[in-house]
């Protein structure tokens, strides 16, 4: 019974917090009450699903970003749990999936689906997410685009190019 309990529990609370205003507040809340391990001054986009069954295998640094629609995955099977380190960005629509950590500092664009885990102060982009530059300052807190993007350093692809004969 007490199971059961908690089940509702979580899903109420989640179910609130999508649609509740407060990205710094009554969002952080709500998952905290659902067991999600929360640091300071993390922003809860709209939308954003914490494994509804496994909320308490959720741990989210200081500083951390949760743009719109994210989704956070935390079990499948025998793989649980999600460690988003301190200044991570996570971009709108990304979906992070069971086992991964998250580095200090790194950057997900929108759309990624991630799979593995994330090296500190990397952008990683895609399906499955792939890095794609190394950054020199974190994006979040009172660094501007501009200075962030100037920061980047691209990692070269091993991959070759359509067209060149290798």
């Amino acid at each position: 019974m007490r199971k059961a309990f908690i089940g509702i529990r979580n899903r109420l609370f989640q179910f609130i917090a999508h649609f509740a205003p407060g990205a710094l507040s009554l969002r952080v809340w709500l998952h905290r009450w659902r067991g999600v391990k929360i640091g300071r001054n993390v922003w809860i986009g709209y939308d954003v699903i914490l494994d509804n069954s496994y909320p308490e295998h959720i741990t989210l640094g200081d500083n951390v970003v949760l743009s719109m629609r994210a989704m956070l995955i935390a079990h499948f099977q025998e793989q649980r749990g999600i460690i988003i380190e301190p200044e991570a960005f996570i971009g709108p629509g990304t979906i992070i999936l069971p086992g991964v950590t998250i580095g200090r500092g790194a950057v997900i664009t929108a759309g990624s689906v991630v799979s593995s885990s994330v090296p500190p102060m990397t952008v990683m982009q895609g399906n499955p997410a792939k890095p794609i530059a190394t950054c020199g300052m974190v994006l979040v807190g009172d660094t501007t685009l501009k200075q962030f993007y100037r920061s980047l350093r691209p990692i070269k692809s091993s991959a070759p190019k359509a067209g060149s004969g290798t």
